[in-house]
């Protein structure tokens, strides 16, 4: 069967050409292939991650929002009985209900849209995306500042960069690099259920930006003396800026204040 020969820039495509990146991405994926159950691939492409990640799971639910490319996957597949080849749009799914991993060579200007269902999906047990690197480096905190999608999910989710992958692998070539984001559910959660929806008022008050401060945008909600104590608990100094509070002080403002 003929292969499309032309991407689509309105569906940010940039395939992944080089074999031994793909089978790196899908040994991080599926790190136990013996243990591994469902797995959802996002954006399967032409099918060169899709390949690697169904030698190491016993079943694989494909993704291709492009027309062109879903016959072409499905020929690729049709001798793979736990490969199923789904033409749409991955967002428009429905996460399954029983525990479940996703892994893809996300479009870039839809990372922001794919995380977010994944962290949405009840079942989910863990995401290894292939995102543009600068994403990956800001979710991850390898800048050395955390943002609000990553803080707020801390408590149920493990973020880590778990590797950069060059621009020349990709086809066409991208500007510019990309990284390896993975997303771990916590056996144990770090904030008791009952308690994070005061995690969660909490962070989100703290991004806010009231007051032009950390410390002037929880005295929002909270006395002064409240908030200088948790402060001092958590060995913050009152001027830091939001995004240079790492999780672990986050978690320990969040158990002064919510006391």
């Amino acid at each position: 069967m003929a292969r499309p020969t032309h991407v689509s820039r309105a569906l940010s495509q940039n395939f992944l050409a080089d074999r031994a990146t793909a089978d790196r991405i899908a040994r991080l994926a599926v790190p136990r292939p013996q243990q591994a159950g469902l797995l959802l691939e996002v954006g399967a492409g032409k099918g060169a991650l899709t390949e690697m990640l169904a030698r190491r799971c016993r079943e694989l639910v494909a993704y291709e929002i492009d027309p062109r490319l879903v016959p072409v996957l499905r020929d690729r597949f049709s001798g793979t009985p736990h490969v199923r080849v789904v033409g749409g749009d991955f967002l428009a799914a429905r996460p399954p209900h029983t525990p479940f991993s996703v892994a893809g060579n996300v479009p870039f200007s839809r990372t922001a849209a794919i995380v977010d269902w994944c962290l949405r999906a009840p079942a989910l047990t863990d995401a290894t995306l292939l995102t543009q690197l600068e994403y990956a480096r800001k979710r991850t905190g390898d800048y050395g500042s955390w943002t609000l999608v990553t803080i707020r999910s801390w408590p149920r989710y493990q973020w880590r960069l778990a590797g950069r992958v060059g621009r020349t692998r990709f086809r066409p070539v991208p500007r510019v690099d990309a990284g390896i984001v993975r997303i771990e559910r916590r056996r144990a959660p770090l904030v008791a259920p009952d308690a994070y929806q005061s995690w969660r008022h909490l962070i989100e008050l703290g991004f806010s930006g009231v007051g032009g401060s950390l410390h002037a945008s929880l005295r929002q909600a909270y006395p002064r003396r409240r908030v200088d104590a948790a402060f001092r608990a958590a060995r913050l100094d009152p001027q830091v800026l939001v995004g240079e509070v790492p999780p672990g002080q986050w978690l320990a403002l969040h158990a002064a204040l919510a006391r």
